[in-house]
């Protein structure tokens, strides 16, 4: 494809990239530089997802500054002890802004174990019920430890959201999406030894993908190693046109649509019927 990610049908499509860190100390001195270059590559619009308290609020305070940004607000597994009571009644505060869409990063990550796994649960439980008294999806991390967190899930029937980066097995999917939640997809979906992940989205429904960049992170290829940046998702969304065998432009209305249906302050937000984006 070129070592330039920006398609030449940007123009008839656009892109949201539903995880992405502009909040980053990576990324946070050009957030606006980043920004434009997304807005070029057709990534109309961006998700900035906290993952502790200061990170949250900077979320905030970049989706205050331009119509294309919102936030996620959220306390990562890797933080949950910072977990406080003084700090949920901040993100709850902080969740009733407008340019909130959800509660996230959240989770368990058992590979790094940064916090003790009990205050990883503990942190992940009072989230997830925050997500519900506020009416908001959630935006879910989890690494090597799938079946656990699917448990704690099916204890929240009422919350939807998003098992971010997904990395787990077809069953683990099939159990994620039986509970309502989206997959979100990234660059390592372009990885050569991502064979069981492009299997995994090749038979997934489609009104159930979202695509994402996690930007500074997991840099599709040909970027893999270096900085990401929101300015690359359409690499990745040229990956999962090509499983699906659809045109980049059908993808564009389907993975816009599923954003709208996730992240209800987002669709609310749309002025005309042509904004709706109906699956065809």
């Amino acid at each position: 494809m070129g070592s330039n990610p920006t398609l030449s049908a940007r123009m008839t499509m656009r892109w949201t990239d539903t995880h992405c860190h502009l909040n980053h100390e990576q990324l946070l001195p050009e957030w606006e530089a980043a920004l434009f270059r997304a807005q070029q590559s057709g990534v109309a619009r961006l998700i900035l997802i906290g993952y502790d308290l200061q990170s949250s609020e900077c979320a905030v305070q970049l989706a205050e500054q331009s119509d294309a940004l919102w936030a996620a607000v959220g306390i990562h597994p890797h933080d949950a002890t910072a977990c406080t009571p003084d700090a949920l009644a901040r993100l709850r505060e902080l969740s009733r802004h407008p340019r909130v869409v959800a509660i996230g990063e959240i989770g368990l990550d058992f590979y790094r174990d940064l916090s003790p796994r009990e205050r990883q649960y503990e942190a992940f439980h009072a989230q997830l019920a925050l997500a519900q008294e506020q009416g908001l999806p959630v935006v879910i991390h989890c690494r090597e430890a799938y079946d656990p967190l699917l448990a704690v899930l099916a204890q929240y029937p009422q919350v939807r959201g998003v098992l971010h980066c997904f990395s787990g097995t077809a069953a683990h999917a099939d159990q994620g999406l039986a509970l309502g939640y989206y997959l979100g997809i990234g660059g390592v979906i372009t990885f050569k030894n991502a064979a069981e992940l492009r299997a995994i989205v090749q038979a997934m429904p489609r009104q159930r993908l979202l695509l994402e960049t996690d930007a500074p992170y997991l840099a599709p290829h040909p970027y893999r190693g270096k900085r990401n940046e929101p300015a690359y998702l359409p690499l990745i969304a040229r990956q999962v046109a090509d499983l699906w065998a659809v045109s980049l432009e059908e993808l564009s209305v389907i993975t816009e649509s599923n954003v709208v249906s996730l992240f209800g302050k987002i669709s609310a937000s749309l002025g005309t019927k042509q904004e709706q984006y109906p699956v065809p």
